[in-house]
C-alpha cells in the first residue's frame, strides 16, 4: 500500500502573491485521500456500486512555509483517530515541498455516507478492514464503534 501522493504546482494554483493559494492545499490533500483510498480498493467504481462515499465534517489547514510554481509536492496520509469499525475517522495530511520542507498540515474528520439515503453508514467489513490498515500516526486514537 502506498500512502504518499505526488503532484506538481501549476500556474492556476498561484495567488496574487505568486505562491500557492490557500484552497489548493485542501485540494492536494483531497486528491491524496482519493488516490490512497483507490490504492486499497476503495475506488469510485466501488463507491458507485455500494452507493457510499467519504464525507468531511471538519477540515483544518496549518500553513507552515510558502510553496511556489512548478514545485513537486508530496502529500502523506495517516489515520489519527478512528472508530474500530472505520465508520468515523480523522486523517492528518502532511504536505512537503520538493526540497523536503514541510509546507502545511491538513487535518480532516470524516465518515461514510450512503449517497442514496443521504445518511451516515459503515463500509462493508472487508473494506472497513482495508481502511483500518491505512498507516496510523504515533498519536493514533482508536474509539469503540
Amino acid at each position: 500500500m502506498h500512502n504518499v501522493y505526488e503532484g506538481k504546482v501549476m500556474w492556476s494554483h498561484l495567488d496574487a502573491n505568486m505562491h500557492m493559494r490557500h484552497s489548493v492545499y485542501a485540494d492536494f490533500a483531497a486528491q491524496a485521500r482519493i488516490a490512497i483510498l483507490d490504492s486499497i480498493g476503495l475506488d469510485f467504481n466501488v463507491f458507485r456500486e455500494l452507493n457510499i462515499g467519504p464525507i468531511l465534517f471538519r477540515e483544518e489547514l496549518l500553513y507552515l512555509k510558502e510553496v511556489g510554481l512548478n514545485d513537486t509536492l508530496k502529500v502523506t496520509l495517516e489515520l489519527t483517530k478512528s472508530r474500530t469499525d472505520g465508520s468515523r475517522w480523522s486523517i492528518r495530511h502532511s504536505i512537503y515541498r520538493g526540497d523536503g520542507v514541510k509546507a502545511a498540515v491538513v487535518n480532516v474528520d470524516g465518515a461514510w455516507i450512503d449517497t442514496m439515503k443521504r445518511k451516515l453508514t459503515t463500509l462493508p467489513s472487508e473494506l472497513a478492514e482495508k481502511f483500518m490498515d491505512l498507516p496510523k500516526s504515533m498519536d493514533f486514537d482508536e474509539v469503540p464503534a
